[in-house]
């Protein structure tokens, strides 16, 4: 039940969840199946299952710098031109799971099998595939939808056939640029074979999106998790509750968590776990949490008055993230966009509603990506050299600085030809990312569209060196942290990222796919034509780079001593009866959109506490 009483049902409860969000709620689900387990999460945000801008799927860009965002920004970025991106995260119960942009992209198997071989047992590929398959159910369409998007790769065997979260094709054949996607990389050699849940694929597809088929809206944690599971006596959600810090005792054994202060109504509460606190508040504020409960780096803990519990200047470092640049091309007039939709056009907004509200059809029913590439550096599109000097840079770099695990990781999938050190993705509209300066209130990237139609067509860099760190601020709890992801300061990332930015303008002179742009058309800058020219790719990405939103490894699961915070069970160091699972204990960061991961974590984790708490 969700509760807005001014008092808890209970004082006590087995397990204290903190976040009410993607991984939160599914572990709150899933532990309380037991009947006999009682489970309180506490979430900041609000129920908003009953609202349409979260249920209806393109709506999620209106969701962005609303009250249903915490709209967190990083700190000038030395190399991006000195720039503040925004960092949205959901301030809602789903977490930003409720207004993420509904993309499905599964990881790769070599990417999860890194983890294990990082010190993490029971964290490979063979170890997480089943929970991967657990969380989702993997709606095909009709026969005639699965040729038009080129669905043959489909495997049952990899798929998930009855999870909670429903994933789904919304595009169909109204909509030709998905399917010259499709053709135009089948047309290169570079059309995927495999099924990418296999862990195992490459190359450019469809990919399904978060939205239930049958109501066409949103599927999400808060949906497909929490609102199941509501009705259950022994679980407790209580929203507008701001988690002030943890409840540490010292005991024989050392340091253990027993509960959480909080803020509710303008009241300071307390709550007892009688197993354990879970922290569940994503990759910023579970280590935000972490300090201000006196575990973390000592010397800032004491600069801002918090007395040290645990020493671990682990906590808040490693933050990885996906930088994104794109370029947007000028379409013929015959073809069909979201521009109008995004220019908030009154003709095309009405029409799209009806669409909507008649039949549950048309551009509101569809999420944002459907068109995908998992793509390796390629003779094709990055150029004959690309792989050779990419090579020469990671050689000579490794010569000079040494390697570590993950190093030697990135390196390897980098210069193999079958796996993605780039995500190529098409979105059926324009991109502003020149004019998105993350001032307060001011619009984003996809919120201020020029006159035309688009489609743009994004490089995300899959496996970035770069390391930044997010510390909190102040001891205020409502202080937003200080966030630098540090985007592009390893030198090999802007080298990867703009040989694939090359590659987008050689993509948009393929057929089928050309035939749909306007010859010698509209760029969305002047600066987004790069004639083969690195260097001009290498500065217009230092110049649009923007986070794809992806924030993860802030807890990382590793040795104490490799900079980890968590151990393979999740548990804290140094602290008993706490455990952290969200996108923050990733080790690494997996291709793409990270959502499939932090569900599969979610998963495993209420699998280990539940036998855990029997041991």
């Amino acid at each position: 039940m969700t509760s807005s009483a001014t008092t808890l049902p209970e004082k006590v409860f087995d397990y204290v969840v903190i976040g009410g969000g993607t991984s939160g709620l599914v572990v709150a689900a899933r532990l309380t199946e037991d009947p006999n387990v009682r489970v309180l999460v506490l979430e900041a945000g609000e129920n908003q299952l009953a609202n349409p801008m979260i249920n209806i799927p393109a709506m999620w860009t209106a969701i962005l710098g609303s009250e249903m965002d915490y709209a967190f920004k990083t700190i000038p970025q030395d190399h991006l031109k000195g720039r503040i991106l925004r960092h949205p995260q959901g301030k809602a119960l789903g977490g930003s799971s409720a207004l993420n942009a509904e993309i499905f992209v599964a990881p790769s198997k070599s990417e999860i099998d890194a983890w294990g071989k990082l010190g993490n047992q029971g964290w490979d590929w063979e170890a997480l595939a089943p929970y991967y398959r657990k969380f989702h159910t993997f709606n095909l369409p009709s026969e005639a939808n699965r040729e038009h998007l080129g669905l043959e790769w489909s495997d049952e065997k990899a798929r998930g056939v009855s999870g909670p979260i429903q994933t789904s094709f919304p595009i169909g054949p109204e909509d030709p640029l998905s399917k010259a996607w499709v053709d135009t990389f089948k047309g290169m050699g570079n059309g995927i074979k495999v099924d990418p849940l296999t862990g195992l694929a490459h190359g450019g597809y469809s990919n399904a999106s978060t939205i239930d088929p049958a109501t066409k809206t949103r599927s999400y944690s808060a949906s497909a998790y929490y609102a199941p599971a509501s009705g259950r006596p022994n679980l407790t959600v209580w929203t507008g509750a701001t988690v002030k810090r943890l409840l540490l005792e010292n005991s024989r054994e050392g340091v253990v968590a027993t509960g959480v202060s909080f803020l509710k109504d303008g009241e300071v509460k307390e709550v007892k776990a009688s197993k354990e606190v879970i922290l569940a508040a994503g990759a910023f504020q579970s280590p935000k949490l972490l300090e201000l409960s006196g575990i973390g780096n000592s010397e800032l803990l004491k600069s801002l008055g918090i007395e040290v519990i645990v020493e671990n200047p682990n906590v808040g470092e490693n933050l990885q993230d996906h930088a994104i640049s794109a370029v947007s091309f000028e379409v013929t007039d015959s073809t069909t966009t979201a521009d109008p939709l995004m220019r908030q056009e009154p003709a095309a907004v009405e029409y799209a509603t009806g669409l909507y509200m008649g039949s549950q059809t048309g551009p509101l029913s569809c999420g944002s990506v459907a068109s995908h590439a998992l793509m390796p550096m390629t003779q094709v599109l990055t150029g004959k050299d690309a792989m050779s000097e990419i090579a020469a840079l990671f050689e000579n770099y490794a010569s000079k600085n040494g390697t570590d695990p993950a190093f030697d990781f990135v390196r390897e999938v980098t210069l193999s030809p079958e796996q993605a050190s780039a995500c190529i993705l098409m979105f059926a509209a324009q991109v502003n990312a020149h004019d998105d300066k993350g001032e307060p209130g001011g619009k984003n990237y996809l919120q201020m569209p020029g006159e035309g139609n688009f489609i743009t067509i994004c490089s995300l860099l899959c496996h970035p060196l770069s390391r930044g760190s997010t510390h909190i601020s102040s001891s205020d709890v409502n202080a937003p942290p200080t966030i630098d992801p540090k985007y592009l300061s390893h030198p090999l990332d802007i080298e990867v990222l703009s040989r694939h930015l090359l590659s987008v303008e050689t993509l948009a002179k393929k057929q089928p796919l050309t035939a749909y742009l306007k010859p010698d058309g509209r760029r969305n800058h002047a600066t987004a034509t790069f004639k083969n020219d690195l260097n001009l790719a290498k500065d217009y990405a230092k110049t649009t780079v923007i986070s794809n939103n992806h924030p993860s490894c802030t807890c990382p699961m590793l040795p104490k001593e490799k900079g980890g915070v968590v151990d393979d069970r999740l548990r804290v160091y140094g602290v008993a009866n706490l455990r952290v699972v969200d996108s923050s204990v990733m080790p690494l960061i997996p291709r793409g959109n990270i959502v499939t991961s932090v569900y599969a974590v979610a998963e495993r984790a209420a699998d280990i506490i539940k036998e855990d708490a029997e041991n």
